[in-house]
């Protein structure tokens, strides 16, 4: 694989370059966590792309897609990681998205396709139950057929940021006496404003607030939502997993995390030496570089078949596991790097209580500790990574 540039994806790095620098909002460059970011904060560069028709760079071109090359598309989420943007969140543009113009119909399509585009509407999904997370299809919410409506009972829970939602996509037992439990699931697209939606907080040990439960009693849906056929579900909801896992592996932004790494290993001491130069520290950080870089060739190469008409397939659930586990391994040696000053600094928790306590330390310790407890989440959302190891065993090796 050669993995040199040529001179016109130059010319493209240095288009994307120049038009990040000018239009990616400036108030957003100081943000540090998730709970720090307000509805409007998280859809400001979506709608900043979805007007320049750069928010849906993965899309078919006739749905709205940039039409770029696997190449230009890894580009762009090395220059966006760049400078830490807030892209645009996956629920539409990387999930429902993509299940809509596959599967979905033509009125649908019209419909949710431009407000996905645009950012103009927040989508969230809801998927996971208290008692069915890895083993989805044990789900139990149900819509039962009340002539032109399904009628929608049941509990969801980690329902990211919807207390921002407008629409939700839904997986329900519409059938729940079929042979098999996947058999008899459907997906259901759920205006979020419809009596009997009730969003709860979870709030989390440091006070954050980025998951919920979402209740569901007697909501009444159209038809006209159901997305594909009826009982169908598992089919569309293992095609969004498998965009979903692709994504998590996030290897642009695990390169930033390392050159970050470096500079404050370089700037931490170590009995009056750099950190850096320490043979046993240097050595884990070079490790994590080797992994990253067979990661990001991997990538690629599910990039390259993407675009030769091969859709994510079981090497997604590859990238989902070593993607999440160097993102771990990253924040815990960005940890063991700043030392005492990783205390957690719990800043929703201060804020409520009226505090104006800044923390100790230079500013890339601030929140060192909280990213690396909200990154313990990533080995287990998207379907855990001991299930990805069974979709392994059984779709790549066959045993």
């Amino acid at each position: 694989m050669n993995l040199e540039f040529t001179p016109e994806e130059q010319a493209f790095r240095d288009e994307v370059r120049a038009f990040i620098a000018e239009n990616y909002p400036k108030h957003l460059g100081d943000v540090g966590l998730r709970e720090d970011l307000s509805r409007e904060d998280f859809l400001a560069w979506h709608k900043i792309l979805g007007e320049k028709g750069w928010s849906v760079p993965a899309w078919p071109v006739e749905y709205g897609g940039t039409g770029w090359t696997p190449t230009q598309r890894y580009i762009w989420s090395e220059e966006n990681a760049r400078v830490n943007a807030v892209m645009p969140l996956p629920f539409g543009v990387s999930m429902v998205g993509p299940v809509i113009y596959t599967f979905g119909n033509e009125e649908q399509k019209a419909r949710h396709l431009p407000g996905i585009r645009s950012g103009e509407v927040w989508w969230c999904q809801g998927y996971s139950e208290p008692g069915a997370g890895s083993d989805l299809a044990s789900l139990k919410t149900t819509a039962v057929r009340d002539g032109d409506h399904y009628v929608i009972n049941g509990q969801k829970t980690w329902t990211t940021l919807a207390q921002y939602a407008d629409w939700g996509f839904f997986l329900c037992r519409t059938d729940p006496d079929a042979d098999k439990p996947q058999e008899g699931i459907s997906f259901i697209l759920v205006d979020m404003k419809t009596p009997g939606v009730e969003v709860k907080p979870i709030k989390l040990l440091d006070g954050g607030y980025e998951v919920n439960e979402t209740w569901l009693t007697d909501v009444r849906v159209p038809v006209e939502n159901l997305v594909g056929e009826e009982n169908k579900g598992w089919t569309y909801a293992k095609f969004l997993l498998a965009h979903e896992r692709s994504g998590i592996a996030g290897v642009a932004r695990s390169k930033r995390g390392v050159e970050k790494l470096r500079e404050i290993a370089a700037n931490e001491t170590l009995d009056g030496e750099p950190l850096i130069e320490d043979f046993d520290f240097a050595r884990k950080v070079s490790q994590l570089e080797i992994d990253l870089a067979a990661l990001e060739i991997t990538e690629l190469r599910t990039l390259a078949g993407e675009q030769a008409g091969k859709g994510p397939g079981p090497e997604s659930s590859i990238l989902k596991i070593k993607g999440t586990e160097i993102q771990q391994r990253l924040t815990e040696l960005t940890l063991e790097a700043v030392g005492s000053y990783s205390a957690p600094y719990y800043g929703s928790i201060a804020n409520d209580t009226g505090s104006n306590e800044y923390p100790i330390g230079p500013d890339y310790a601030h929140h060192s500790a909280a990213t690396y407890f909200n990154m313990r989440k990533t080995s287990i959302y998207g379907g855990s990574n001991e299930i990805q190891r069974n979709i392994i065993t059984k779709m790549i090796l066959g045993l």
